[in-house]
């Protein structure tokens, strides 16, 4: 049996950088900004980094560096990507024998534009084979574990019922970090799997769009979702860090002083620190100091990988202070 096995995204990552990058402020583009570069032109690319990517993959990797037996669940299409997304995993002691070769599309690639100055990238992303979640292409029934981990399924419903069903009738727990088109289903049709889980894990912006709540309003969110999901509620905030609530106490704390080169797998480190310690220990104000100080060594590096902390190193990032209300 397995500690923790994830289901969802698995993709190879490329990241490249380049000094004719340019960051550009106009308020056509949604965050404000645009990261460009000169069209009709060669453009001379000083850094590229090649890594596994996706959420289900950055987990498990993060789960096993931690000591825990992990496996990942993920569809690949048959080519070459998907054999080194796996040889990637497999590298780091995370079980792929739940990964189903489809034959349909190709397997997911994502390519990170960034920034050297700000840490800041865009990421141009084809999903592929990963989107085909379906209890035809996974076999649930499968699945032995004591924690069930739901990324990305590709917004199918139908699917993230099974596993629901699944993990009842076996006793294992559940956590969630909803993707992109799990969130799109919106509250009410999500709400079976969030109720279910014992860890809920997303960003401030993804919580306030999912409760119809305010952005600014913290403790309005707090109270949706302490009403709505049985489990423990986790909000990444960015910068500003972190709030958790258990249903009784609010834990918030911010986030240790460190050099910033890229910001992707920030939140999938935060997950999976925060998952393998409170596996551990069941101490949520651990929980988040393992989470923030994991997340915090993963941006010092390019890539969601190459940072990640390892269960022999717990002491490479200052523990940051929790406050408890």
């Amino acid at each position: 049996m397995f500690d923790v096995i994830t289901i969802g995204s698995a993709t190879r990552d490329v990241f490249i950088t380049s000094p004719d990058f340019v960051i550009l402020k106009d308020e056509r583009f949604k965050t404000g900004s645009a990261l460009a570069m000169t069209l009709g032109t060669k453009i001379h690319v000083d850094k590229i980094v090649m890594t596994p990517g996706g959420g289900a993959t950055n987990v498990a990797i993060g789960l096993s560096r931690q000591g825990l037996a992990a496996s990942c669940v993920a569809i690949i299409g048959k080519d070459i990507v998907g054999e080194e997304i796996k040889n990637a995993l497999n590298a780091e002691n995370v079980d792929t024998r739940f990964f189903v070769t489809h034959g349909d599309d190709l397997s997911g690639y994502s390519t990170i534009l960034f920034d050297g100055a700000s840490g800041e990238r865009t990421i141009v992303t084809y999903k592929g084979e990963g989107q085909h979640f379906s209890k035809d292409t996974v076999d649930v029934s499968k699945l032995d574990a004591k924690w069930i981990f739901v990324d990305n399924v590709g917004g199918n419903i139908e699917f993230i019922g099974e596993i629901i069903n699944h993990a009842r009738d076996r006793g294992i727990k559940l956590a969630t970090n909803p993707g992109t088109l799990e969130l799109a289903l919106g509250f009410e049709k999500l709400q079976p799997l969030l109720s279910a889980c014992e860890i809920v894990l997303m960003n401030q912006e993804e919580a306030s769009l999912l409760s119809g709540i305010d952005y600014n309003d913290e403790a309005g969110i707090f109270k949706f979702m302490d009403e709505k999901i049985g489990g423990i509620f986790v909000m990444t905030k960015g910068r500003a860090g972190v709030s958790v609530s258990d249903g009784k106490n609010i834990y918030r704390a911010g986030i240790p002083d460190s050099p910033v080169v890229e910001r992707t797998g920030a939140g999938d480190a935060f997950s999976s620190g925060f998952i393998s310690e409170y596996i551990r220990s069941g101490d949520i104000q651990k929980s988040i100091q393992m989470a923030t100080a994991n997340s915090s060594s993963v941006v010092t590096k390019y890539g969601p990988i190459e940072g990640l902390l390892k269960e022999d190193n717990p002491g490479q990032w200052p523990l940051v202070d929790v406050e408890i209300k």
